[in-house]
């Protein structure tokens, strides 16, 4: 005997219901329906699993027993259906912002062909392990400090960062400036405070180089940034013209000797089976170049020091 699971559905609806009619708006078909199956269901079974009066309906003795037995068919049959659709959906990657290096990794990799990607923006709002814990994301960038239970990680990207600085600041023309030089400045860059992995790494660089980094102000935007570095002749910031919307008197300098650079890594949950997951890993770890101490900095060195795999464990199997 093969038991019809939309028959069982049915049969939990109406205990969870307590009437036909109920279940039948449930699962989106009419009242005759749910009656039908019900009864197609007891006569498999050859027992009654329903007491029906004109109050609803409740589970017989018989269907008090088959009760658990139902939840956990249909709860399987569910799971089963919830990871062959996983497999084949897009693979949910946060890239943290739209302005950052990660997005272009990310672009290479679709680019490459053979697998959709769904292009989330979350800016911090949920801590990167939660979400990679629920399923909210399948795989995440970010800075990664200290251990984080369940959460596998590689190096992605070293992303360079300049400063921005008015067309009458003092080193405006010029090509590049060593970080030695940018001590006793001021770096204005509002909403940097506060306890968010961009807001430790420029407390950190700030201290390591002698700059001052202003968080005061309240954020108005990128184009009001803009607007205050080129009207001040001694005001910089830190970022790119990617970043901020482009203005006629605001100029971009690269930082040398050492350059800054902001540590991405990739993260993703070691539970997390989704196929598309180890393709992206390889992709990540053939395109990385590794930290070289001569000519970058950055505060987070041992997962970015050696080789191109260094720090890293094996990419995740692309299977079940």
């Amino acid at each position: 005997m093969e038991l019809d699971l939309g028959a069982v559905r049915a049969f939990l609806a109406v205990v969870d219901d307590g009437h036909f009619t109920e279940a039948a708006d449930r699962l989106g078909v009419s009242q005759q329906a749910v009656s039908k199956r019900i009864a197609r269901l007891e006569s498999d079974l050859d027992v009654a699993l329903l007491t029906r009066s004109r109050t609803g309906a409740v589970p017989t003795e018989d269907g008090s027993a088959f009760l658990p037995h139902a939840r956990a068919l249909i709860g399987l049959a569910d799971q089963a259906t919830a990871l062959l659709r996983a497999r084949h959906r897009p693979l949910r990657i946060d890239v943290l912002a739209r302005v950052a290096a990660p997005l272009d990794v990310v672009r290479a990799f679709y680019e490459a062909g053979g697998v959709d990607v769904d292009i989330v923006v979350s800016r911090g709002a949920t801590p990167r392990h939660v979400a990679l814990a629920d399923g909210s994301v399948d795989v995440a960038f970010g800075r990664a400090t200290g251990e984080l239970p369940g959460i596998r990680r590689v190096p992605a990207c070293l992303e360079p960062i300049p400063i921005l600085v008015s067309r009458r600041h003092r080193l405006a023309r010029r090509r590049s400036v060593p970080m030695a030089e940018l001590a006793g400045v001021t770096a204005w860059m509002p909403g940097c405070g506060g306890e968010s992995e961009w807001a430790d790494y420029y407390r950190r660089l700030g201290a390591e180089f002698g700059v001052t980094i202003d968080t005061s102000g309240p954020v108005f935007g990128g184009e009001h940034v803009m607007d205050e570095i080129a009207a001040s002749p001694e005001l910089i910031t830190f970022g790119t013209t990617r970043q901020f919307p482009a203005h006629p008197d605001v100029v971009q300098v690269a930082v040398t000797g050492p350059t800054p650079v902001y540590p991405w890594s990739l993260l993703w949950h070691e539970a997390n089976r989704h196929p598309a997951i180890g393709p992206l890993v390889a992709h990540v770890q053939a395109r990385y170049r590794p930290f070289d101490p001569r000519t970058q900095w950055l505060p987070d060195r041992a997962l970015f020091s050696g080789s191109r795999r260094s720090g890293s464990r094996p990419a995740p199997p692309t299977g079940s």
